[in-house]
């Protein structure tokens, strides 16, 4: 904590002396302003990979979602449009899936030129990749949770069975998992059990295409660099300079080219791009920044400005909730040993989620409208409805969607009773809260010093010592969340599909977020067995809708009521901008990658207003309803 309070003096210092007043227009980095077919942008958090198959991290598939196409697409409103796919049929019990492939799309290599035809083998190859254990493919999860591929996880189960030597069984080849291409333009999925969303599983990294010659040509080098990839997106990434520059420029050969209006995209590297954008979209240097919320203000009451800023639209596909870590990987000086101890105490853990005001940390990422962002559940409202009732208001969440956790004279009575409990289990007080942020994240800073403030006012310090460290701004969720690396820290999911069962996936056995299934405590791992037995029920209800989700709803609730997460907020997405871009133009999804295209997108002279974007809003909400688009 005294750590992070000498960075806290340091940054209020250097804010104060740049409050009050607009940036100068003169200075900043230099880069001369972008041409009318070019968008600008900066960027703090570098890309870890270029391999689309082994990541599920936004800062790899910001680059992927637009250098390669998926099978299906989506158009404004988020309707499933074609894509790659002409067209598709599904058998009557929705395990067979038959896509029949565009003709004339190729691969093109990083210069453009034509390297091979897209075939229905593409998706063939990236499925053996993908799941064989030995890519260590971060992704292939969802081939045997949202799709259950045939055959798909016992093929990843003997590779890595064969990789250790212990090898029992009968044999499981690539070609017996359930992708299959009976000819070039014919690609048929076949499943271990009816999936009715099977078309939103489509637009995920792990089921985009790679041909396979390539693939072996470049072994180990595949996706190395730039030059180590091949494109049938929108874009081919031209430039690649690690923690300098992305550009990514048009594709010559773009089956959909009509629907691509931007010629290029330079996304720019700087690890100071929060402090720095804001200056540079008034030079003319980039084409968008995100104002954080200390600036906020100042650009909304300065004539010259305010017209140039409007809110994000609300990303519903991306949940952020708190979660405690019940397997902590941190170092000594933190006492991990004693977290273990009380992260074990349920009371302990009520404590803490009951004194969270997930409102007051809503204003940090919009303060005129914060409740527009409080999420009171896990799955995010608006996700999914049955019998025109949002999920989330469905028993057993209702009662949590009503009151919500943040309840201060509760958290004061669930100490009381963790006190007691904790001196019988030898926990030492206070308890040491390592809570991580990455810095490249607008605003997450600001939110970790007032989350601290809140739950130690809330608290007292003579129970909690919550310590707030800045992590690295690339690898952040290798080396923190996926490493174990905290105790208490903000996490998110994306939806990768459209049905309830996605939004258990980072509490499920082997994830990376909470750790609860490693946990020796006994009440701990009851709740987890109990919580498992409740996914693997609702996951086999395949014919009755309503059944599915109240089960669903039952394992969520046993999530919150027990306070192994604790629910906060839907992503803001960049919060308030200044941008050239119209929000309401590109294409819309409630999971998958779709969003962070480019594709369908024109630059704009100036960026909206606050009221010129409530009334595109508006015209747009009402469009997508009567288009019938997805929520």
């Amino acid at each position: 904590m005294k750590r992070f309070l000498s960075c806290l003096i340091l940054s209020a210092a250097v804010f104060l002396s740049s409050c009050g007043s607009i940036p100068q227009q003169s200075g900043g980095n230099d880069i001369p302003a972008a041409a009318d077919d070019t968008f600008r942008v900066l960027y703090a958090g570098e890309a870890e990979t270029l391999n689309y198959l082994r990541t599920d991290s936004w800062n790899d598939t910001v680059i992927s979602a637009n250098i390669i196409d998926c099978l299906v697409d989506y158009d404004s409103y988020g309707n499933i449009i074609p894509g790659l796919a002409e067209s598709w049929t599904s058998s009557d019990d929705m395990k067979t899936w038959t896509f029949t492939l565009r003709s004339g799309i190729h691969w093109l290599d990083w210069q453009g030129e034509y390297y091979a035809d897209v075939t229905a083998d593409d998706w063939v190859a990236a499925a053996e990749y993908v799941n064989n254990a030995a890519n260590e493919s971060p992704c292939r999860y969802i081939y045997s949770t949202g799709s259950v591929i045939r055959n798909a996880k016992a093929y990843y189960n003997y590779t890595a069975s064969a990789a250790d030597g212990a090898v029992t069984g009968e044999e499981i080849r690539p070609e017996d998992i359930g992708v299959s291409a009976p000819d070039d333009r014919t690609l048929v999925f076949t499943l271990e059990q009816p999936c009715p969303f099977f078309l939103s599983v489509l637009s995920y990294t792990s089921f985009m295409p790679v041909c396979r010659r390539f693939l072996n040509e470049c072994g180990e080098s595949f996706a190395s660099d730039n030059q180590h990839l091949l494109y049938n997106g929108a874009y081919i990434l031209s430039e690649f300079v690690p923690e300098q520059k992305q550009l990514l420029t048009a594709s010559p050969d773009y089956w959909d080219s009509g629907n691509v209006h931007i010629g290029r995209i330079e996304r720019i590297y700087d690890p100071d791009a929060y402090t720095v954008q804001g200056k540079m979209y008034l030079s003319g240097q980039v084409d968008q920044a995100q104002i954080s919320s200390d600036m906020l203000e100042t650009w909304l009451s300065d004539r010259s400005t305010r017209d140039l800023v409007h809110p994000s639209r609300p990303n519903g596909s991306f949940s952020y909730f708190y979660a405690f870590n019940f397997d902590p990987q941190f170092g000594s000086e933190y006492e991990p040993e004693n977290w273990r101890k009380a992260v074990a105490n349920e009371h302990f853990r009520l404590s803490l989620a009951c004194a969270l005001d997930t409102r007051e940390i809503c204003a940090v990422h919009d303060p005129y409208d914060p409740e527009r962002l409080v999420s009171r559940t896990i799955t995010p409202y608006g996700f999914a409805s049955v019998k025109n009732r949002d999920y989330t208001e469905s028993l057993p969440l209702s009662t949590v969607v009503t009151s919500g956790m943040f309840d201060t004279d509760r958290a004061l009575r669930e100490k009381e009773r963790a006190l007691p409990e904790l001196e019988e289990a030898g926990v030492k007080l206070p308890v040491r809260v390592l809570m991580p942020y990455n810095p490249s994240v607008i605003n997450w800073d600001i939110e970790s010093a007032m989350v601290e403030r809140s739950l130690e006012a809330t608290l007292g310090t003579d129970y909690i010592d919550i310590i707030v460290e800045t992590g690295p701004e690339t690898g952040f969720l290798s080396q923190v969340r996926r490493s174990g690396n905290f105790a208490f820290m903000k996490c998110n999911w994306g939806a990768d599909y459209t049905d309830p069962f996605t939004w258990t996936e980072p509490f499920s056995e082997g994830s990376s977020y909470v750790f609860w299934d490693r946990s020796p405590d006994l009440d701990v791992s009851g709740l987890f067995e109990n919580w498992k037995s409740l996914v693997s029920d609702a996951s086999a209800v395949c014919d009755n809708l309503e059944r599915r989700c109240n089960i669903f709803a039952q394992a969520e609730d046993l999530l919150i009521e027990h306070a192994i997460a604790v629910p906060c907020n839907i992503s803001a997405d960049n919060g308030y901008v200044a941008s050239k871009l119209d929000p309401f133009e590109g294409e819309y999804a409630p999971n998958g990658i779709a969003a962070l295209r480019y594709k369908r997108y024109r630059k704009r002279k100036k960026s909206m207003s606050r009221t010129e974007y409530a009334e595109a809003l508006e015209k747009w909400e009402k469009e997508r309803k009567d288009s019938g688009g997805s929520k």
